[in-house]
C-alpha cells in the first residue's frame, strides 16, 4: 500500500520514485489502517517538501522486543541492510503495546487498587514491580534497536533517529469504531482502580516510558531526538483508547513534528 511518499510495502516503489530516504520502524501509530490514516500520513506530506519517501516496517500492535527479537526483526534487518546506506533519517514508534493491552498493562497495577489515594499508589514502587521492570525491557530493546540502526546508517546525508512519546491515552473503554476495548480501561476496571484516578494511571505509566527515552536521548545526544507529543490532544481528539482521530494525528504531526523535522533539514520551514 502506498499513500503519495509513503510506502507500507516496498513491492511498491517503482523505479521513478526512486530509493526511501527515510525508514518508519512502528506500531499502530504508524500503520493504522482506518479512514484518515495514521502519524504517517501527514508526516509524509511535511517531509515531501524536500523530496523524501517514507517506507515502513513493523504493523498494528507491534511491541518495541518484536523489532529486535521477535515477529518483525528479520524485516528490520534486511531493510536496514537494503536501504541503510541511502536514509536520512529513521522514525521509531514504539512501547505504547507494551504497555496497551488487558495481558500488558492488568500484571503492572496491584490486585487491588480500591483503596489508593492516587495513582502512584497502584503500581509497587521502584525498583521493584513489574512496571519496572518493563520499562528496563523497553530501554533495552530501543538501545539495540539505535545501534543496529547506526550500524547500517552511515552515509554523511543520515540526520536522526527520532522517536516519539504518543500523548496521554484516555481509558474510556471504547475501541474501534465505537466497540468496547480491551486495552486500557478493563485492566484498570479488574485491578478496582477508582475511576478518578484511572486516567492518571495511564498518564503515570506514560511518564515513566517518556522517561526511559529521555534518557537514551541524552546518551545519544547526537544522533536521537525525541519528540515529545503528550499533552497535546484534547479528548474529543481521540477515536478511541490508543489513537487519535484523523485531526489528531495531523494536530500531532503538525505541532510536535514539524518544527523538529524543520530543525533538521527534512522538511521546509
Amino acid at each position: 500500500m502506498r499513500i503519495e511518499n509513503v510506502f507500507w510495502d516496498v513491492r511498491d516503489l517503482r523505479p521513478e520514485d526512486g530509493m526511501p530516504s527515510i525508514l518508519a520502524i512502528g506500531d499502530s501509530w504508524f500503520w493504522y489502517p482506518f479512514p484518515g490514516g495514521s502519524l504517517l500520513n501527514p508526516l509524509g506530506a511535511i517531509v515531501a517538501s524536500k523530496e523524501h519517501n517514507i517506507l515502513a516496517v513493523g504493523y498494528n500492535g507491534a511491541e518495541t522486543y518484536d523489532y529486535i527479537y521477535g515477529k518483525y526483526e528479520k524485516t528490520v534487518r534486511t531493510t536496514l541492510k537494503l536501504y541503510g546506506d541511502g536514509l536520512s533519517a529513521v522514525f521509531i514508534s514504539g512501547g505504547g503495546n507494551d504497555f496497551a493491552g488487558f495481558n500488558d498493562l492488568r500484571p503492572l497495577l496491584l490486585k487491588d487498587c480500591s483503596n489508593a489515594t492516587n495513582a502512584e499508589g497502584c503500581f509497587n514502587k521502584p525498583p521493584s514491580g513489574e512496571l519496572y521492570r518493563l520499562m528496563g525491557k523497553i530501554e533495552d530493546s530501543y538501545t539495540t534497536l539505535i545501534g543496529r540502526i547506526l550500524m547500517y546508517c552511515r552515509s554523511s546525508g543520515f540526520q536522526r533517529v527520532f522517536v516519539h512519546n504518543y500523548d496521554y491515552a484516555i481509558p474510556s473503554g471504547v475501541g474501534v469504531f465505537g466497540h468496547n476495548a480491551t486495552w486500557l480501561k478493563s485492566a484498570l476496571d479488574d485491578a478496582k482502580v477508582p475511576e478518578q484516578h484511572q486516567s492518571a494511571c495511564i498518564r503515570y505509566v506514560l511518564d515513566q516510558f517518556t522517561q526511559v527515552l529521555e534518557r537514551i536521548a541524552e546518551k545519544n545526544k547526537d544522533c536521537v531526538v525525541l519528540i515529545k507529543s503528550s499533552g497535546t490532544l484534547k479528548k474529543d481528539e481521540w477515536a478511541n483508547e490508543l489513537h487519535p482521530t484523523p485531526g489528531g494525528f495531523e494536530k500531532i504531526a503538525t505541532q510536535c513534528w514539524r518544527p523538529v523535522l524543520q530543525e533538521h533539514g527534512l522538511a521546509t520551514i
